[in-house]
């Protein structure tokens, strides 16, 4: 699943996204909340999208390259963790 705002576009595994265990970790760790639980499957918050901070915290809680942070600003680089 993949949602664009001006700034800032998410991508995130569709199996990811079903896991209702990762769902809830990316929700609960934004500080933004892009992320939310419907029915045990993330849901990406599309107004919250360009409110997000690039802490990398749904990065952390994500299996390797599970979810990716879009820099649409910057070419569509993405986020990296550090």
């Amino acid at each position: 699943m993949r949602a664009d705002a001006t700034f800032i576009g998410v991508e995130v595994d569709e199996a990811v996204a079903a896991d209702a265990a990762i769902a809830a970790k990316l929700a609960e760790v934004c500080p933004v909340d892009i992320y939310a639980v419907e029915h045990g499957h993330v849901v990406l918050v599309e107004e919250n999208l360009d409110e997000c901070v690039l802490c990398g915290l749904c990065l952390d809680a994500a299996p390797q390259g599970a979810v990716q942070v879009l820099k649409l600003y910057d070419g569509g680089a993405a986020l990296q963790r550090v």
